[in-house]
């Protein structure tokens, strides 16, 4: 077995067919490619920190966020790229793309599923029977980082509400206002919980990233192609936008305000 061999470079490099002649389609495509190669390792990732933090094994958790907090900073970068594309570049081939989206990218809502953004409308985007309906639907049904973080706080003698700790996972989830104070407990008190601490700062690195990555998207967007609507029937920027004021980890940034 040789590099290419162990890599599979004939299967990968030939992945990139070109719908047209046009110049920048490639660019396109290998961003994108590259995207969910990228969202694949943090999923794999992400799944194994959630696991971490279920078994009490914070040290474990960390290293594999810190990692995904690497990851995230080059998917960022990524969209510079891309933003060299001018709107007369992408014209040229937006239509070969057909009814295909990034906002079918079974993979991105995986990663939101496993951040607590559940949303069970996402499903309704593939046949419900497919491998990719089924896939996303079992991750829909899992808790959340963030749900067995506050299982974890509970564990450790919290007062988190039963409501939080044994609930319905496919919906998304509600601020509470104990879970607030056991957060507040926690950053008023860092030499006692730090473990318990440095939890909450790299959940709230992980949202911090993803927010910068949604940014970074929506406005490479809106230069490319303004405000129309986005292939695949998506709103385009305006969609964008509105993710942008969703929050993962609610009581980590409310918190703020009270200390």
């Amino acid at each position: 077995m040789d590099y290419g061999d162990y890599l599979r470079l004939d299967t990968l490099l030939s992945a990139q067919a070109r719908a047209t002649e046009e110049h920048d389609e490639l660019l396109f495509i290998v961003i994108h490619q590259a995207t969910e190669l990228w969202l694949k390792l943090s999923i794999h990732e992400i799944a194994s920190a959630r696991a971490h933090v279920a078994a009490d094994d914070l040290r474990a958790a960390f290293k594999t966020l810190s990692r995904v907090a690497r990851i995230q900073a080059h998917m960022i970068q990524a969209w510079e790229i891309l933003a060299t594309m001018t709107p007369g570049d992408y014209a040229n081939f937006r239509e070969a793309l057909g009814a295909s989206s990034g906002f079918q990218s079974v993979q991105y809502r995986q990663l939101e599923f496993l951040l607590g953004a559940k949303d069970r409308a996402m499903l309704e985007v593939h046949d419900q029977g497919s491998a990719r309906h089924a896939d996303l639907a079992a991750t829909l049904a899992q808790p959340s980082l963030y749900d067995e973080a506050l299982r974890l706080l509970a564990r450790r003698g919290f007062a988190i509400p039963q409501a939080r700790l044994n609930r319905d996972w496919t919906l998304p989830y509600e601020a509470s206002p104990q879970v607030e104070a056991a957060w507040l407990d926690i950053y008023r008190n860092t030499d006692r919980y730090w473990d318990l601490y440095e939890l909450g700062e790299k959940l709230v690195d992980l949202e911090y990233r993803l927010q910068q990555w949604r940014f970074t998207h929506m406005k490479t967007v809106e230069r490319i192609i303004g405000f129309k609507r986005g292939t695949g029937g998506s709103d385009g920027v305006s969609y964008l936008v509105k993710a942008l004021d969703r929050k993962l980890f609610p009581e980590l940034l409310t918190l703020r305000t009270a200390i």
